[in-house]
């Protein structure tokens, strides 16, 4: 494999740094604390890690609204923290990839506070302002993610101006030229000091429709029964634009002049995702395409089966990353745990899984340990999205509570503070890394598991053939010599394989000559003799 093509393969640890390691005991985590950290992370066998933003915010959506693109938040530290984080980072022979949220910037931007003064300044254009209606209503019927239009008027201007997320989150205009070349600019800033690629927040919602149409609604069943407006809609206008290609190749093209840098694009839609994610990574664009499709709750083999298989069959030249958890949704042990009877268990085979699948993989943090959502009340909630659909959707922070370092630690030993952004409780905190610095553990699986992934040709690179098995079965050959059986229930399984396998991973397994028996979430990795 090629060295600048170190992504394909690879595996990426996402860490979210309010909540990874705080380092000057204010509750928040911070750049020198990851910095701390990263022999953890070294010592997984990862390739890459991913950190949320650390640019300059007044955090309205806990860093995903930017102020500076080319400076770091106080709170995580200085652009100084930030080098010496790459620094070692690289020491341990981890690539660092770093999040880009271009479709959109905070309010407190400088440029959208010009834009805002009038309709003729000189950054009049960079943001999508419409006039209202004659009834003085907004131009269309866009809805917001996070609750509410997607339309926000402005007294100054007399004009509406859009945003997909917050009222404070203003989408940029990208058929801007000039918001292109000022865009491409920040990421070269981070490009020159070092980082080998980026994640691309959103990379579908860029562009807008130009004539502002009405979005239909949204045809698919669970829809009227959505508790957002926003996913009562089938957002046909509103992003997904074909203009987003043209600006994905102008990306490659910056990031080709450096040497080994990648991206990884975030598609996230309720329809046709897995062929835009082909479309995104076909040709000069994407390096990989970022699912949603297997953060839900859907845990079947037809369900990983049809997304990997249909993936490549759509988008042969493609690249797909596959995660299971992020800091966007909850965690999938505890998502998964109706189809299982052990919580470690279950986390063990989700890593097998996971990290077997054909595609880049992409860890979250804490992911290691066999971590669920933290159960939170109301007043201690910071996602505006969880505050604004509490309780029918109780939002993100449940998944983005501190990491647990130390069970015998004021705060899992994240923080000296007296107080922490969110709380650590007792079920994360008797999960921490220093409990599980055993054999057998979660943590202890993952070790071996990718270092399984790692020396293997086949379960790095080998393609991936799907046998046929009846649910609940998920079997697999990945290249010439590798094969992977899944139980994905609570109940044992028995069935017939055409050949031997002699086992390299299992849980909960039965050998009798062709005959495999598994056990509850049971699974077994190993290489045959002629499946």
């Amino acid at each position: 494999m090629a060295k600048n093509e170190w992504w394909r393969g690879s595996v990426t640890y996402q860490i979210y740094p309010r909540s990874f390691m705080d380092s000057d005991g204010d509750g928040v985590g911070d750049l020198p604390g990851i910095t701390q950290r990263l022999p953890h992370i070294a010592s997984l066998g990862v390739d890459a890690i991913w950190i949320s933003p650390v640019f300059k915010s007044p955090m309205k959506d806990m860093g995903y609204d930017v102020s500076d693109y080319t400076d770091i938040d106080p709170s995580f530290g200085t652009l100084g923290d930030f080098d010496a984080f790459v620094a070692r980072a690289h020491a341990l022979g981890l690539k660092v990839i770093i999040d880009q949220v271009i479709s959109h910037s905070s309010d407190e931007h400088p440029y959208f506070k010009e834009s805002r003064k009038s309709r003729d300044n000189s950054k009049a254009d960079w943001y999508v302002w419409a006039d209202p209606n004659l009834d003085g209503t907004p131009p269309n019927n866009w809805q917001a993610i996070f609750g509410g239009g997607a339309w926000e008027w402005d007294a100054g201007r007399r004009q509406y101006y859009f945003h997909n997320f917050l009222r404070e989150q203003p989408d940029w205009n990208f058929h801007n030229p000039e918001v292109q070349d000022h865009l491409l600019g920040t990421m070269k800033f981070w490009l020159d000091r070092g980082v080998d690629g980026f994640r691309l927040d959103t990379v579908n919602f860029y562009f807008h429709d130009r004539l502002l149409r009405d979005n239909p609604a949204n045809y698919l069943e669970w829809s009227q029964d959505a508790v957002k407006p926003y996913d009562m809609q089938y957002c046909l206008y509103s992003k997904n634009q074909p203009e987003n290609l043209t600006f994905l190749e102008r990306i490659r093209a910056l990031l080709d002049q450096y040497d080994a840098r990648a991206t990884v694009g975030e598609v996230g839609d309720a329809h046709h995702a897995i062929e835009m994610m082909g479309e995104y990574t076909s040709g000069k664009r994407l390096n990989m395409a970022y699912s949603f499709d297997m953060l839900g709750p859907d845990f079947s083999a037809e369900h990983f089966r049809s997304r990997i298989k249909n993936f490549f069959d759509k988008a042969p030249d493609g690249w797909p990353c596959w995660a299971f958890s992020n800091h966007d949704v909850p965690r999938h042990v505890g998502r998964w745990m109706p189809h299982a009877k052990d919580q470690d268990d279950l986390a063990r085979q989700a890593a097998a899984m996971l990290l077997s699948f054909e595609g880049s993989v992409c860890l979250y943090q804490g992911e290691e340990l066999g971590q669920v959502d933290t159960l939170l009340e109301f007043e201690e909630l910071t996602d505006p999205q969880g505050i604004n659909f509490w309780p029918e959707a109780t939002g993100r922070d449940g998944c983005r509570t501190p990491m647990v370092w130390d069970a015998g630690q004021p705060h899992g030993g994240f923080s000296i503070a007296e107080k922490t952004w969110l709380p650590v409780k007792n079920p994360q905190l008797i999960r921490a890394v220093s409990a599980q610095e055993t054999e057998g553990s979660v943590l202890s699986f993952y070790r071996e598991m990718l270092a399984l992934r790692k020396d293997s040709a086949d379960l790095k690179l080998g393609k991936q053939v799907f046998l046929d098995l009846p649910e609940p079965l998920l079997g697999y050959m990945r290249g010439d010599n590798t094969l992977c059986l899944f139980n994905l229930s609570a109940a044992s399984v028995t069935c017939e394989l055409p050949a031997n396998i002699a086992p390299v991973l299992q849980q909960s397994l039965s050998l009798k000559g062709n005959s495999v028996t598994l056990g509850a979430n049971g699974f077994v990795i190993g290489t045959h003799s002629g499946v």
